[in-house]
């Protein structure tokens, strides 16, 4: 009796154990499939016409930006010079110790580069993609401006196209053609960070 008492209790242990390799594969292919998303919409450039394209914040090292944030102003200026929109919208803050926000930067480097003083618009005060785009949109609305482009790197676009409908801002997504995450070290792990906040924007709010 004690022997078959024993087996009816490990058939429940038994059976939970042999759901756990299929969740395990299931969390596994959901998780490909996010990260599948990610790069298909980094690879697909969506630019049109607008009423302004809007450059994410990146490093700068006090009046240089830094490689990446380059690639992003030189994109943006790129789709401005070919007539997709008549403005130039740069964000980012202030990192910590800097004489210069990030978008200070990017508008010096833009006016170095021909772009007229008033086809630019920037904002000092972000220091995250979210805040980013808060701000940007606060610019844009001051400025009567609804339809933009929305510039960053391929494998960040999904993540800045995602926050943007949070925030009610009518983009279209244009990555960097050509990006300075490389390698691909570089790359898997700027893709298993936008993994993990997608996955987190879902329980937590952006900030």
């Amino acid at each position: 009796m004690s022997r078959r008492r024993a087996q009816r209790r490990r058939q429940p242990r038994l059976r939970s154990l042999r759901w756990l390799p299929r969740l395990v594969l299931l969390c596994l292919l959901w998780l490909a499939g996010v990260a599948a998303w990610i790069v298909y919409v980094g690879g697909r450039d969506q630019a049109g016409p607008a009423d302004a394209i809007v450059v994410l914040g990146a490093a700068a090292y006090d009046t240089r930006p830094s490689p990446v944030f380059t690639e992003r102003i030189r994109h943006g200026i790129a789709l401005y010079e070919r007539g997709f929109a008549p403005t130039l919208v740069f964000t980012g803050g202030y990192g910590s110790g800097a004489r210069f926000s990030e978008s200070q930067v990017a508008r010096t480097y833009a006016l170095r580069q021909g772009v007229p003083d008033d086809a630019i618009l920037f904002e000092t005060l972000s220091r995250t993609t979210f805040q980013n785009l808060a701000q940007a949109r606060d610019v844009l609305s001051e400025n009567g401006l609804q339809r933009v482009i929305v510039v960053s790197d391929p494998l960040h676009m999904a993540r800045a196209l995602r926050l943007c409908r949070r925030l009610g801002i009518d983009a279209l997504g244009s990555p960097t053609p050509s990006s300075r995450f490389r390698s691909f070290r570089t790359q898997w792990r700027f893709l298993a960070r936008e993994v993990y906040f997608f996955h987190r924007d879902l329980v937590v709010k952006p900030e």
